[in-house]
Order: C-alpha cells, then structure tokens, then sequence
C-alpha cells in the first residue's frame, strides 16, 4: 500500500512538467489516469530518436523521453476538443480526487473543464494548473517554455562561465530545470491541498507557474540581489567567496574541489607537492585567496594535471578534502551509490520487452513507492477506464470510437 493508494488523479498534462508531478504521486500510489490525443497521444511520445529497443535490438516507437515521466499511469484517449469527449470528462471528475492540466490559460475554460465548473460536480476536487505564467499577471497568455523560463528567472544570468574566460556567456542547464522543479513543487501543493480537502471537504484551484517556480529556486542569489541591489555575476564553475571550489582538469578527466577552509586548502597543496603555497601571504586565508583567486587557479591547474582523476580522489577522500568526479551518464549508473540505492529501474514493457529509466528518488520507510506498470500505449486502457469510471458499454464504445472520440 503506497502513501497514496486510494486516490485517484485525472491527468491532463503532456511533455514534462506536469507527467513528472503525475508520475510522482503514481510512485506514491495513485490511480493516475492520463488523458491523451486520440491517434498522437503526448507530444513527447514522437520525440526521438532515441527510442526504446526490444530484444532484437530495434527500435520500437516508445520514445525514451516519454519513457521517462509516465510510468505508473493508464492511458486513456480522449478528444478533449469535442463535446462527446468533454462530457466523458464530467463523468469522470465525480470519481477523482485531483486533476492535473498543463493546457494554455482559456483553453480549459472554453471546453467547460474549468476549476469552478468541474468543483461544481466535485466540491472536493483538487484542481492543479500548470502553466508558464500563472493565471493572471500580463504575461498569462502566453505559453511557456522551460528554456525561455530560465533565462527570464535570472538563472542563466548566474549559470555558465565569466564574461571575460573563453565560453564565456549565459549558459542553459543541461537538464529542463525549470519544467521539473515546477511538477515537484506541484506535488507539494496537491498534497497541501489534500491535507485541507481531508480536513475540511473543500477542494481549491492550484496555480503553478513556471517562472514563479524558477525565481523562487533562484533562493541566496535572489537574496543577495534583493538585499544589495547589486546582480550576482556568472561564475561558471567557481565560487564568488570560496577559493579553490570550482573545477579542475586532472590527467583523465575532470575533478570537482571544494575547499571550505584554510586547513582543507593546506591538505590539498600538501598532497599535490606544492605545500609552500599555504605559507604564500597571497593564498594562506580565504579572502586572501579570493583577492588573488587568478594567480593561485593558474598554480593548482599546473598542479592538478599531474594526476589522474582516480588518483586524485582516493587521495583527497583519504584526507579529508572534499572532491568528486565529473561523471557522465555511463558512470553514473556503474557508480556503486547509485546501485547500492537503487537507482536504476527496469520494468517489463509490452512491445519492448523491458525499459529501463531512473529510478524514483523518494525512499518512504513504511510506505515505499512502488513500481506497477511501465509507460503505458497510447489508449492502452481506454475501454477499462471508461467502463469502470464512466459506466459505458461495449456498443458505446464502440459508437465513440466510430466517430474518433477515443
């Protein structure tokens, strides 16, 4: 029985932002019933390459990136943007406890799928829209994209390396930050909601926002600006107030150091053969270090490249010197952690035969999230929804699929 076993979610969402909050309460053990486009499904089930293989070693049509966000969950075909398809919507709502949209602002409004008319059939409804703006604000209108999101937050402001290194220039994450950030904490507001909803009966309308979200992450950043009226700069892979914390290339590769103090820096000298730099009045303290941050980086890079990133990381690990590799994907999951925490998950798939996707991050000691279904086919259970939740018989079904509904 997971944390959530008994409630039921009616997802409206596609690509990444809201599947990763729907996949997150299906984790915790929800009904999660994802609503997709009769004949395309979710857009990011056609984007690939790379797809899922099956035994054979060819590609099936099961895109890895849809692969990622949306096991747990039963798909259900459905034209939201016909009457027939909408009014399947209504009989739905009464049996859930949660919906889920990422649809544009209007656009739920015009279906008649709206906070206030399906609250009407479910006062206890808790109803979660995610968009790039909110619902209200003069940017409401517009659609949102992680990508722009992050630049307009001031996260790429901060993020890639100084103005006046070569590469230098506002910098991406690598991975859609914004979208994931926003299902988590879209998690967090359904489960609030919840708490009220058990309490009281009364469900709510949730408002997530991308760019709420990205500002709200942009956390001591943000604090710094508010409280000095000074922007923070980039970086790259530096410090602003601690010297060395950055990245350094090594024989092999790359290894993070991060010297929190003075003892820690006189370690790392020491082990790298150049301890005199710790009696340097340039390098001996912190600020110091700070002050002359270019001329000692150019003394531990000579230092550092003497070694292998192996070498190094047994060494520093051994006398306590923070450090750590910059892994690719590869090296993650051979990582001995990451095995040891189980954060590979292979689930048996029926055209691919298994897929493989991480693992959940939540480790729950009484009720651990479980793993029930892989990513569903498009409409793989249309017919068994709509029969058991929406009453509708063989002779409906088929009625509706004649006219393209489902």
């Amino acid at each position: 029985m997971g944390a959530l076993t008994g409630l039921r979610v009616l997802d409206l969402t596609r690509v990444l932002a809201g599947p990763w909050c729907t996949q997150t309460l299906a984790d915790l053990g929800a009904d999660v019933i994802k609503i997709e486009r009769p004949g395309a499904g979710d857009d990011t089930r056609h984007w690939g390459p790379p797809y899922a293989r099956d035994a054979n070693g060819e590609e099936t049509r099961e895109a890895a990136y849809f692969l990622a966000v949306n096991r747990n969950k039963r798909s259900v075909t459905l034209d939201l943007a016909s009457p027939e398809g909408q009014a399947l919507v209504r009989q739905l709502v009464p049996q859930c406890d949660v919906l889920v949209e990422n649809y544009k602002v209007g656009d739920m409004a015009r279906y008649g799928l709206d906070p206030d008319s399906l609250r009407a059939l479910n006062p206890g409804l808790v109803y979660c829209s995610i968009t790039g703006f909110g619902q209200t604000g003069p940017y409401a209108p517009r659609a949102g994209y992680d990508f722009i999101v992050q630049g307009m937050a001031g996260f790429m402001s901060v993020t890639g390396e100084r103005d006046d290194l070569p590469g230098g220039g506002p910098q991406k994450a690598g991975v859609a930050i914004a979208d994931l950030a926003t299902g988590a904490h879209a998690v967090i507001a359904i489960l609030a909601a919840l708490r009220h909803r058990d309490r009281t009966g009364e469900g709510q309308h949730i408002d997530m926002s991308l760019l709420d979200v990205q500002v709200s992450l942009m956390a001591n950043m943000a604090s710094n600006y508010l409280a000095t009226d000074r922007a923070p700069k980039r970086w790259g892979n530096a410090h602003p107030n601690i010297v060395p914390y950055q990245v350094f290339e090594v024989s092999d590769g790359w290894v993070i150091v991060a010297c929190g103090n003075d003892h820690q820096f006189g370690k790392l000298v020491e082990a790298g053969s150049r301890r005199e730099l710790a009696f340097d009045a340039r390098f001996s303290t912190n600020p110091a270090r700070v002050r002359h941050r270019d001329e000692l980086v150019a003394e531990l890079e000579s230092m550092m490249r003497q070694r292998s990133r192996s070498d190094w990381i047994a060494t520093l690990e051994a006398i306590g010197v923070p450090c750590g590799p910059i892994n690719d994907l590869a090296d993650v999951f051979a990582d001995p952690q990451v095995i040891a925490r189980q954060m590979r998950l292979d689930l048996p798939h029926p055209t691919a035969g298994q897929v493989s996707v991480p693992a959940s991050a939540l480790k729950l000691s009484a009720t651990p999230v479980s793993y029930r279904i892989a990513p569903p086919l498009l409409g793989q259970h249309t017919e068994e929804v709509l029969k058991e939740l929406a009453g509708q018989s063989d002779a409906d079904l088929a009625a509706l699929k004649a006219r393209s509904i489902i």
